[in-house]
């Protein structure tokens, strides 16, 4: 899981923030536009953090404050089993507010990699996105193409990862999520876990609309990916 390493995702010092593993997530989404990196095979599962995966609290600024959902472990699991990698990606404004340091925010990711762990599952990269316009933490005072529902960080993961967008499914509990799904090109599934789309900030229609995370797997598995669980793969139940 490097790209959510805490050297990997950057630190708080002395140095821009970055987005998985190696370049900025914009110098990245800008060579491929330009055709420079290539582009991967193999589909994926974006993930939403907060309300997907853990509770939709109003802070999570420590890592005694991140929990998963119940089942949302299993999921990811089944995910795993049929060899689909899995990517989390979260806006987390908090940093630019100074709620929370990105090495605090690598504390929590830690838990949540603890948690997945413990029933057997795991995600293959974590991005996240500090910024805001109305920051009060200077450096991360600008507008950007990673926060959600702008497409970077999904950009970016597909130049690590190797993935092709084309195939990939995001899940979210927020219509900015599910805007940035259609925008990078993915299939879509609205939870009705979290703001289960009543955040009202974007007007996005979702390609299937499941009860939480488990049915949202389901999907997946069933309809959208029938080829990663039947090419050499034993199907997860």
């Amino acid at each position: 899981m490097a790209p959510s390493k805490r050297s990997a995702e950057g630190s708080s010092s002395n140095r821009e923030a970055t987005f998985g593993p190696s370049r900025r997530v914009e110098a990245a989404a800008l060579d491929s536009r330009n055709g420079r990196l290539p582009h991967g095979t193999r589909a994926a599962a974006f993930l939403d953090r907060d309300g997907v995966l853990s509770d939709q609290t109003a802070f999570v600024n420590r890592p005694e404050d991140f929990n998963l959902l119940p089942g949302a472990a299993a999921a990811v699991a089944r995910l795993n089993r049929a060899g689909i990698p899995v990517v989390v990606i979260t806006n987390q404004g908090g940093i630019a507010l100074g709620y929370l340091t990105e090495d605090t925010l690598a504390s929590i990711h830690e838990r949540m990699a603890e948690l997945l762990a413990a029933e057997g599952a795991h995600a293959d990269g974590v991005y996240f996105c500090p910024h805001l316009l109305n920051a009060t933490v200077t450096r991360y005072l600008r507008e950007c193409s990673c926060r959600k529902p702008g497409t970077g960080m999904l950009e970016k993961a597909r130049d690590d990862l190797g993935l092709d967008l084309r195939k990939s499914i995001l899940v979210g509990d927020a219509t900015t999520d599910i805007l940035a799904g259609i925008r990078a090109g993915c299939r879509t599934i609205l939870v009705r876990t979290g703001y289960a789309g009543k955040d009202g900030k974007a007007a996005a229609e979702p390609d299937r609309v499941a009860a939480d995370l488990s049915e949202a797997v389901s999907i997946i598995l069933d309809e959208f990916i029938p080829a990663a669980t039947s090419s050499g793969q034993s199907k997860a139940t």
